[in-house]
């Protein structure tokens, strides 16, 4: 029989070969945007798939067209090592699928680390490493609460993990491979850990994310890089041209100026209202976390409703001409934006394209040429925070923590949540113990281990209740 209690007391007695084990994954650079570590992706999915086989689950790598999932279940009834029957849930048990991503973002800048992105390093209570955060430390929670519950009795409920490799990327291969294999990831609910917390003593459900439409630009003019005093002047510079087609992007307010741009977008009702005004982050917050002077955007909205229900066009890279020291009197050939937007109800990622080519096609001037790729897309998704299965992670999460959590809707992008809805029909709770200042994609990435360890026990007695 299984007892919540010993879960908790093995876990709590388990820590540091728990974190001894997570430092052995978090060395894998397992980078999926970079092709040169192709081969530690690989590397990093038959590490999980190893654990799950050793913890005594049924484990399996799925190819894929890009980088391979990791499949596993451990099955209601399992306990102390022995392997998980199959066959799926006896007696009516539940199955809880856990969604996790073992890649990681590229370390650029390198030289502002303090310590090597891949040996991982603990400090004042924080773990720093590439992926220590987002989020091999996250879906390694899970798999512990897991280890947990078999040492001190049955597992009562089936568990499934859909590990993927590509959610850096936009998570291309994901679609397919969840269709070809739908009895497999089959599940009642699907925790989703790659959501995170407002502090830590703020434990998060979120119940809402945006989707994503991420664009590359060209805009070229003459065939080669031009002698500035020799043609500026006659010469429309591709750098300039780019630099006024952005700005005509946002309107002085902060409103995105595509035609038809907010047609789609559902209106916040006052419940939602209601529940974000609740919800961090304030002017105030907004300034700590980013250090900026002021908040912007979109007006008549809080930042927590411009950051959740609101959709946004951003500019994340531009490059053109000479960047390298002393000067070099250029007109460039080319110049090149990298722009996101990111998309709430009702909002469709290829009409956000159709869009931004109306926008183009209406704004270029005739002295330059363009050239728009869709470089990756995400669906957004919206659950319900009154379900059965969060209220019982409501109840987790309160029990451990002494608080209730808070209820948002993130400005971020998970894929797989609205993947997991329209493919499967699968209802997602994303919540996860990642917090803002973990310095999630830059330099000096860390997780709070006092709060990860929070985060096994709320599992754990998240697994224990919702078998009942």
């Amino acid at each position: 029989m299984f007892s919540p209690d010993h879960a908790l007391a093995y876990a709590h007695d388990h820590h540091d070969e728990f974190l001894r084990e997570l430092c052995d994954l978090l060395a894998i650079p397992s980078i999926s945007a970079d092709p040169d570590h192709r081969d530690d992706v690989r590397r990093a999915a038959t590490w999980l798939r190893q654990w799950i086989s050793d913890a005594g689950g049924r484990s399996e790598i799925m190819e894929t067209s890009g980088h391979p999932l990791v499949w596993g279940e451990f099955a209601a009834g399992s306990s102390g090592g022995q392997p998980a029957p199959a066959g799926g849930a006896p007696g009516g048990a539940p199955t809880v699928l856990v969604y996790g991503h073992y890649d990681v973002q590229p370390v650029d800048p390198i030289e502002l680390w303090d310590t090597d992105p891949f040996e991982p390093a603990v400090r004042d209570g924080r773990l720093y490493a590439r992926g220590a955060s987002d989020m091999k430390t996250q879906l390694m929670a899970a798999l512990f609460a897991i280890r947990s519950i078999l040492e001190a009795g049955e597992l009562p409920v089936t568990v499934r993990f859909l590990l993927e490799g590509e959610e850096e990327i936009g998570s291309p291969s994901l679609p397919a491979a969840l269709q070809e294999n739908a009895e497999r990831f089959a599940a009642d609910v699907c925790i989703n850990l790659d959501a995170g917390m407002f502090g830590p003593e703020q434990p998060t459900i979120c119940y809402g994310l945006r989707g994503m439409a991420y664009f590359e630009l060209h805009i070229r003019g003459p065939e080669r890089d031009l002698h500035s005093g020799a043609f500026g002047g006659v010469v429309h510079n591709p750098a300039q041209a780019l630099a006024e087609i952005l700005a005509g992007m946002h309107a002085p307010d902060g409103r995105v100026t595509l035609p038809g741009f907010y047609d789609r977008v559902r209106e916040i009702t006052p419940e939602e209202r209601e529940r974000l005004a609740a919800m961090p982050p304030g002017e105030e917050e907004v300034r700590r976390l980013s250090g900026v002077s002021s908040s912007w955007g979109e007006p008549g909205f809080t930042p927590a409703e411009r950051l959740g229900a609101r959709p946004t066009l951003e500019i994340n890279g531009i490059v053109s001409g000479y960047t390298g020291p002393g000067a070099k009197t250029v007109i460039p050939a080319e110049a090149m934006a990298k722009i996101s937007t990111r998309l709430v109800p009702d909002q469709r990622p290829e009409e956000v394209r159709e869009q931004l080519s109306a926008y183009l096609r209406d704004t270029v001037p005739p002295t330059v040429t363009w050239e728009l790729m869709e470089l990756a897309t995400g669906a957004w998704f919206l659950g319900d925070p009154a379900s059965p299965a969060h209220t019982t992670m409501k109840q987790a999460l309160t029990e451990v923590w002494g608080v209730e959590p808070v209820l948002s809707r993130s400005g971020g992008s998970v894929p797989v949540a609205g993947n997991l809805k329209a493919l499967l029909g699968m209802d997602s709770i994303l919540t996860g113990f990642a917090l803002p200042e973990d310095n999630i994609h830059s330099p000096n990435e860390s997780q709070h281990l006092e709060t990860w360890r929070r985060g096994i026990d709320a599992l754990i007695r998240f697994l224990s209740a919702y078998s009942r």
